[in-house]
């Protein structure tokens, strides 16, 4: 419990410094032609061509980060993480080389709504395949952390880091 307060003032001075919250929408704004590129609502981060290869894997995780938020707009949140937070499952996602789902491993079970861990599975599922992963160095694999609030929406960490 302590490392879940520890964890959520960190995330909540890391957005306290970054500025204020993004907008309520949860859904994924999309661009008219000559527009401005479409984002992840709630982080202003630009949704990646899906036309375009990642050229390394911080890249690719992003994407895949982007695209599992894309998928699941219902079960997601904006703004500020809460303190606490009420679930932190970890998973690392194995990929087949065309970026389908292998398997996923549980990194982290969450003590706190343990139901959590399969509704990420699930959102992880919903938003697969994630783009060819051959050209990229094996382990063809990454980890992504769902960080849950009180209504059981989730944020990932993915996103939350690379918000500008």
């Amino acid at each position: 419990m302590r490392f879940i307060k520890t964890l959520s003032c960190a995330w909540a001075g890391l957005l306290a410094a970054c500025g204020a919250p993004g907008p309520a929408s949860t859904t994924a704004t999309v661009a008219s032609p000559g527009a401005q590129p479409a984002t992840v609502a709630g982080t202003g981060i630009p949704i990646s061509s899906s036309s375009a290869r990642a050229r390394e894997w911080s890249d690719y995780k992003l994407r895949a980060a982007q695209r599992i938020h894309a998928a699941n707009p219902g079960e997601t949140f904006a703004g500020p993480l809460p303190d606490p937070l009420q679930s932190i499952p970890v998973l690392q996602v194995h990929l087949n080389r065309d970026g389908s789902v292998r398997d996923i491993t549980v990194l982290r079970t969450p003590k706190q709504s343990p139901q959590t861990l399969e509704m990420a599975m699930r959102a992880i599922r919903r938003a697969a395949p994630f783009g060819p992963v051959g050209h990229l160095p094996r382990p063809w694999q990454f980890n992504e952390t769902f960080l849950y609030n009180e209504d059981l929406k989730f944020q990932l960490r993915s996103l939350v880091e690379a918000t500008p």
